[in-house]
């Protein structure tokens, strides 16, 4: 049998992506990549073929296709992982999902006003209070569980909660958003992260532009 699959778009923009991707590194699985430049020829050619919904991430393992982040986040948890990306305790666990699915269905405005962009280190957007109330919603939400669970990941070590938020952390780093202590302390845990490295390091270094995601000067 072959190895998974999981199909990614851009690193650079590509947020759900590089959840999907990181899920699948610390769950400890064995995959191959196949990456399709978003808004692009090729993207349109291939991804019906790949994904139900037309959007990346998607992971194929053994027939199987789970066309989601979070669903890919969870598969790859139970099934390479024994489900050590959750908290053990269940209070906790219910927490670190509630969070998951908070950035899942949430922070309308963050995502769209500062899309993520590894390239986009030194720029600024306009902050207005819908934006800044994501902002303060993320940084209480870290200052939570770093201060209940003592880092230096939200639940102590790294679990699916730090999946769904590094990409929260590449995008207030590269916007030089204002941030409270705690916010940078969970960051520069992120940042020191090897396959966080090697994700950011591989974005900037693509060349295609999707100039939808060119956000701030």
């Amino acid at each position: 049998m072959g190895k998974p699959v999981l199909v990614i778009g851009n690193r650079n923009y590509s947020s759900w992506s590089l959840r999907g991707w990181l899920a699948m590194r610390k769950a400890g699985a064995d995959f191959e990549e196949l990456r399709l430049p978003l808004d692009t020829d090729e993207f349109a050619e291939r991804i019906p073929d790949l994904s139900p919904t037309g959007r990346v991430p998607v992971l194929r393992d053994e027939g199987l296709v789970v066309w989601d982040s979070l669903a890919i986040a969870e598969y790859a948890n139970e099934r390479w992982a024994g489900g050590r990306l959750l908290p053990a305790d269940s209070a906790a666990r219910a927490e670190a999902r509630a969070m998951m699915a908070e950035m899942h269905s949430g922070f309308l405005e963050l995502r769209a006003r500062m899309p993520m962009n590894c390239r986009a280190e030194q720029r600024r957007v306009p902050v207005d209070d819908a934006l800044q109330a994501d902002i303060d919603r993320v940084c209480s939400l870290w200052a939570t569980c770093l201060d209940e669970h003592g880092g230096p990941w939200l639940f102590g070590g790294f679990s699916l909660a730090d999946v769904m938020y590094v990409p929260v952390a590449i995008r207030f780093h590269n916007y030089q958003v204002e941030l409270p202590a705690p916010a940078h302390a969970y960051m520069a845990t992120v940042f020191a992260d090897p396959d966080v490295k090697s994700w950011v390091e591989l974005g900037r270094a693509e060349p295609e532009i999707v100039e939808a995601d060119e956000a701030g000067t």
